[in-house]
């Protein structure tokens, strides 16, 4: 679809290794992350690719078909389902230096290109000499998609409108949920939190075009079922992904719910049998090779200290695989206050300055195969 004049642009990206590959098949393609970008592309639009590994931008292009999923399956062996196809737009020309230009401009690759731009940078890859149109700054809608196991985010929402509740003790930032969400689903799928709060992984998964089934032991809101997340009413084998916020003790007071873990000290046995069954039901109702998301936290209250996520972490292996383990900074807790900075110091006790994000999958069936990796060994200068 064109608007005020013009097509929309779009700069995909390639390697060095999968470039010859763009150019046969006349086939721009990416991977699940950001597979969505691909999905957004209409018949006509302006196409550049980017070669990550030269820095080098190559166009211009047209798309032939609109964006869609695995147009030709065996592409690549699979590894880049989002496909687009694509033709010539006169002669191409190559640019180097792109990501410095990119920058100048306003915009990184992953960023969409309104008409304006996607004509200016057309232009200019053909002539280098001319200017470029820079990009007018918008309001970050997305966060940023992570890339290590460090996650550390000032403010719990995101966007214009708000997810979940910040009067809500112990809300979820939504920005896990987030690239959660972004990295381990696709649209359409479902996705579980069975210790639901104030709705932050709903809020989070309407935005992103997905299911969300959500329970409570203590609903807040209407789409939020009662329930107890240790007998989960769900099909086996039935959701994509579960996302769960756990207490990590009895140091918050959710609810008057009698049947609330979080009112189960962490320093005793009952509060991990009480979590090895919710551990349980989530391992039945996800599909195989599927993704669980675990945030915990550790206790340390009366000068002892319980490494609650090291012993959750230990029950979450006796049903999954994992895939990584994320350090998530701790921001909003109500103990980072001056004085309270002021007792740690004063009286030699640490606060709690993160939690655990476990990532876990399930397995796909039998055990994991053996791996022999082959490192690749830099010489030290």
């Amino acid at each position: 679809m064109k608007q005020n004049g013009g097509p929309n642009g779009h700069i995909l990206a390639c390697t060095s290794k999968s470039e010859e590959e763009c150019f046969d098949r006349m086939l721009f393609a990416t991977n699940r992350v950001y597979g969505e970008s691909v999905l957004k592309i209409k018949k006509g639009d302006l196409l550049f690719l980017l070669n990550l590994d030269t820095d080098t931008l190559h166009g211009t292009f047209k798309a032939k078909s609109v964006g869609a999923k695995e147009i030709v399956p065996e592409a690549w062996k699979g590894r880049y389902p989002y496909q687009v196809q694509v033709l010539r737009n006169g002669n191409m020309h190559s640019l180097a230096g792109a990501k410095k230009v990119l920058s100048t401009i306003g915009v990184s690759w992953r960023d969409p290109l309104d008409w304006k731009l996607a004509d200016s940078l057309s232009q200019y890859i053909k002539n280098p000499e001319g200017k470029l149109k820079v990009a007018k700054k918008t309001v970050e809608e997305k966060p940023r998609l992570e890339s290590t196991t460090l996650w550390d985010y000032p403010r719990q929402n995101y966007g214009t409108k708000q997810k979940g509740s910040n009067k809500y003790a112990g809300v979820t930032p939504a920005f896990i949920i987030y690239n959660m969400v972004r990295r381990y689903t696709e649209p359409g799928d479902i996705v579980l939190d069975p210790m639901a709060g104030s709705g932050t992984t709903i809020d989070v998964c309407k935005e992103e075009g997905r299911g969300c089934v959500a329970f409570d032991v203590s609903p807040t809101r209407p789409d939020i079922k009662q329930n107890d997340a240790r007998k989960i009413p769900l099909a086996s084998e039935s959701v994509d992904m579960v996302f769960i916020d756990s207490p990590y003790g009895d140091n918050i007071n959710y609810n008057d719910q009698p049947g609330n873990i979080g009112k189960l000290s962490a320093e005793v046995d009952e509060f991990y049998t009480a979590l090895d069954m919710v551990m349980a039901e989530c391992h039945r109702v996800m599909k195989p090779g599927k993704v669980l998301g675990w945030l915990i936290g550790d206790q340390w209250v009366k000068k002892k200290f319980t490494p609650v996520g090291f012993y959750v972490y230990d029950g979450l292996c006796k049903y999954f695989n994992t895939v990584d383990v994320v350090c998530v900074a701790r921001r909003s807790q109500t103990s980072n206050t001056g004085i309270w900075h002021n007792r740690a110091l004063r009286f030699n006790f640490y606060l709690r300055g993160f939690k655990y994000l476990f990532i876990m999958r399930k397995p796909a069936g039998g055990q994991a195969a053996k791996r022999h990796v082959n490192w690749t060994q830099y010489p030290r200068d």
